[in-house]
């Protein structure tokens, strides 16, 4: 018969779990201390333990570490209240399996997950775990790096668990490819997932996208508009580089997460919101607390989970790698000579997976078809040596939109009387060519300095960031 162990100080949650325990037909073993846990003869005889992280003469993550060590094959599920939720993720990279939230709100959950761990048969040696396979069809390249596959795991286990998530990593470390992974693993994957950038939209408009508008709030709004909080209502919302939110903004999503509760712009009427958010910044939000450019309070509200990705230069084994899966993804027939790969493995990598992907797509462009990448063939900034690479002439120049040729007939028809179309229309067609055109204007650019972003930014008198912005906007 299979042996679960409950070490909680509550009596009456105590009995609930082992009544449910011995009705499925397993043996409970109840101990409501630590001096009661020491007691036990033999902790190797559990297959299963529900750990509470508050006791009255221990704490939880130590159980946790005893009952690791004695006990290595034992499920432990840590139990936790939402204001420790931390302390329980903590517990999961100390080798908890899973963390439940009390009170229970849903007795099936319980339930459920007790016939999940001790009923599944386990995994075959070798076989992909959950994670992995989840990351593998989204293209998630998780590489051989252990720290790249806690985090992962760690990831799908906070997934079906409703609650905030910060995302930190240096910039081109992949938060949105982890944002998409969580969605995925999640409850919600089949609602929507919104993305939306605090630091690449002004002030006014980043609170109309976030939060919606009524007819009549301001020029041009011609109808209601739901915004991102309210269609993500089932879904998740993604608000990146969450640093880069104005005072006013940040106060105003600090009341969406204190109760869920929004008001679209010039409304009067309270909506809620359901939203699973998930925040991420390229900057160390504690840091920006204590610059003042951050409220804590909004920091304490996101920061319930934190998820950090190691940049690239933390997993330097995983570049071949990634050099392979990169010239196939994009479609390239170059090969990278072993010296070549030898140099990209001990570069720094500042811009992390985006800086990594672009010297792939620079190297390929001024390479011919089959060419083998020598190291002569490489950025300065890789070898360390002063030369300069001509463009190929076999690249093709960027062109400018033809649309902008038919946009402005349109727009001279509607203003003529030719062809009716809403203002709104028009706005949108507005919008629209604003960001083609932003994104040739880059492109031209780009291709004038060889792919260089940071040339490219100097140029235009933008940051690296607004590119990234038009780029993946288009």
């Amino acid at each position: 018969m299979k042996r679960i162990l409950i070490v909680e100080d509550e009596i009456e949650l105590g009995r609930f779990l082992t009544r449910l325990i011995e009705l499925k037909g397993f043996h409970a073993t109840h101990v409501k201390s630590g001096i009661e846990l020491d007691t036990l003869p033999d902790l190797s005889s559990f297959q299963l333990a529900f750990i509470d992280v508050r006791l009255p003469d221990r704490n939880g993550i130590d159980v946790l570490k005893m009952m690791k060590s004695k006990a290595p094959h034992c499920h432990c599920v840590i139990m936790t209240g939402y204001s420790t939720v931390k302390i329980a993720v903590d517990a999961i990279k100390h080798g908890a399996t899973d963390f439940i939230e009390k009170p229970f709100e849903d007795i099936n959950v319980i339930d459920q997950l007790i016939d999940r761990l001790l009923l599944n048969e386990p995994p075959i040696a070798g076989e992909e775990a959950e994670y992995q396979l989840i990351a593998r069809e989204l293209g998630c390249f998780l590489g051989n790096s252990r720290p790249m596959h806690q985090l992962y795991e760690l990831a799908y286990k906070i997934a079906s668990k409703q609650i905030t998530v910060l995302i930190e990593g240096e910039t081109g470390t992949g938060k949105e490819v982890l944002t998409k992974f969580i969605h995925a693993a999640s409850a919600r994957s089949a609602g929507p997932l919104l993305n939306i950038n605090c630091g690449a939209l002004s002030e006014s408009l980043l609170e109309t996208e976030l939060f919606g508008h009524v007819k009549g709030a301001f020029t041009g709004a011609l109808a209601d508009r739901a915004g991102f909080f309210e269609v993500a209502s089932s879904g998740t919302l993604f608000l990146d580089e969450i640093a880069e939110a104005t005072h006013s903004t940040q106060v105003k999503l600090l009341r969406v997460l204190e109760t869920g509760e929004f008001m679209k712009i010039g409304g009067t009427k309270t909506e809620r919101t359901s939203a699973r958010i998930i925040a991420a910044s390229h900057v160390n939000l504690e840091e920006a607390v204590q610059h003042g450019t951050f409220r804590e309070d909004l920091l304490f509200r996101l920061d319930v989970v934190k998820l950090v990705i190691p940049p690239l230069r933390e997993r330097r084994e995983d570049v071949p790698l990634l050099v392979d899966l990169l010239v196939k993804r994009y479609g390239e027939t170059i090969t990278f000579a072993p010296d070549s790969l030898e140099l990209l493995s001990q570069y720094d990598w500042p811009g992390n997976m985006r800086e990594l992907s672009n010297v792939i797509r620079r190297t390929a462009a001024i390479s011919s078809e089959g060419a083998i990448i020598t190291p002569d063939l490489l950025p300065t900034r890789i070898t360390g040596q002063t030369r300069t690479f001509p463009v190929s002439p076999s690249v093709e120049p960027v062109r400018f939109p033809d649309e902008w040729n038919k946009f402005s007939k349109k727009v001279m028809a509607i203003y003529n009387g030719d062809e009716q179309q809403s203002l709104d229309d028009v706005l949108s067609l507005i919008k629209k060519m604003e960001k083609r055109t932003a994104a040739a204007l880059i492109k031209k650019s780009l291709h004038e300095t060889a792919g260089s972003r940071k040339e490219t930014a100097q140029k235009l008198g933008v940051s690296p960031r607004r590119i990234r912005y038009y780029l993946n906007e288009t």
